[in-house]
């Protein structure tokens, strides 16, 4: 597996993102499952895990931190806090919570040192820019786990430019995770030239646009009643249905790369710079297998433009998160 930069890490080119292991695309896998799909990974040179605080509300940090511990020295470990599970109501249901405040900051990564069963996390990102907060406040206390010896470096998650340079002033980012890839252009508009002149990693979160760029999933009927998918306009039907005639000018251009559509989508990430980490998910030793093998697709610039030509922000139907979710993010929109 070939590596690219984080910090001061060498990481794997493509990484895994642990949250469907516990949360968001329906019902999760069985833990002895899961734990296949985290050590084939690592088998296969994964050696940047990402997880978070929110994801099962902690139960995917117990996973990750269970499975992985034995072999802590040979990754890195990622997670995530400033948004979690909180009981509002002090009735014992958690409900989600984005809290950029120092005590919450603390709060949260106490707690996941805690559940990963680890002294230190070596990336840790503000999950959420807590808008009610300076982003320098919230980057000041993560600067302090820094100290403390708790983190090792800092990362931000779905943030503008102008938020990365602000936070960057406190104390330097070491990557910026944001939703990118051929139906998700955004971080073009800004973000990852920002990243380039600061030094900073970008981390492409969803790069096989949340399945769709798989061509596995032809109707959004069979997906689970929990499935966060259902909540996203891109998913609603209609909006489904327009955007599953670009897939055969797209499945075409897979075959010519001599790759499948999720590889073609993964390849051309790793192609467009080499600041770019794509962070994938699953659940399906299958697809882990598929997904990795996409390091060896070549790419000619001519295929690329063809596939951006496709796929991008005017020929996809629909916005990416619902008018809630984009509330609560800090990302330039076209």
């Amino acid at each position: 597996m070939q590596t690219r930069k984080i910090g001061p890490f060498n990481v794997s080119a493509l990484s895994l993102g642990c949250m469907s292991l516990s949360y968001a695309y329906g019902v999760p896998p069985a833990p002895e499952h899961s734990e296949r799909v985290l050590l084939s990974a690592l088998d296969a040179g994964v050696t940047l895990f990402d997880t978070a605080a929110l994801y099962g509300f902690g139960a995917n940090e117990t996973l990750v931190g269970r499975v992985l511990k034995a072999h802590r020295s040979k990754i890195t470990l990622a997670s995530k806090g400033g948004m979690a599970g909180v009981d509002l109501a002090g009735d014992g249901k958690l409900v989600r919570v984005i809290d950029g405040r120092p005590e919450a900051i603390r709060r949260d990564c106490e707690a996941s040192l805690r559940r990963l069963g680890t002294d230190v996390i070596d990336l840790y990102y503000l999950h959420r820019y807590d808008k009610k907060v300076p982003v320098e406040d919230s980057v000041g206390e993560l600067s302090r786990l820094v100290e403390r010896g708790h983190v090792r470096t800092i990362g931000l998650s779905e943030v503008s430019a102008a938020t990365v340079r602000k936070a960057h002033a406190v104390h330097p980012i070491a990557a910026v995770q944001t939703e990118y890839s051929l139906w998700t252009r955004n971080p073009e508009i800004a973000v990852l030239a920002t990243c380039r002149e600061i030094g900073a990693a970008f981390v492409a979160f969803s790069p096989v646009a949340r399945g769709f760029l798989s061509g596995k999933l032809r109707d959004v009927g069979t997906l689970d009643a929990k499935d966060i998918r259902h909540g996203m306009p891109r998913f609603e039907p209609a909006n489904y249905a327009g955007n599953l005639k670009l897939l055969p000018a797209y499945e075409a251009l897979a075959q010519e790369a001599g790759c499948t559509p999720a590889q073609l989508a993964l390849a051309w990430l790793l192609h467009k710079a080499p600041h770019i980490v794509p962070l994938f998910g699953t659940t399906s030793l299958e697809h882990l297998a598929e997904n990795l093998a996409a390091a060896d697709v070549k790419l000619s610039p001519a295929l690329m433009a063809k596939a951006e030509a496709v796929v991008n922000q005017q020929t996809v139907v629909g916005n990416r998160y619902s008018e809630q979710s984009n509330r609560e993010v800090d990302t330039e929109v076209f």
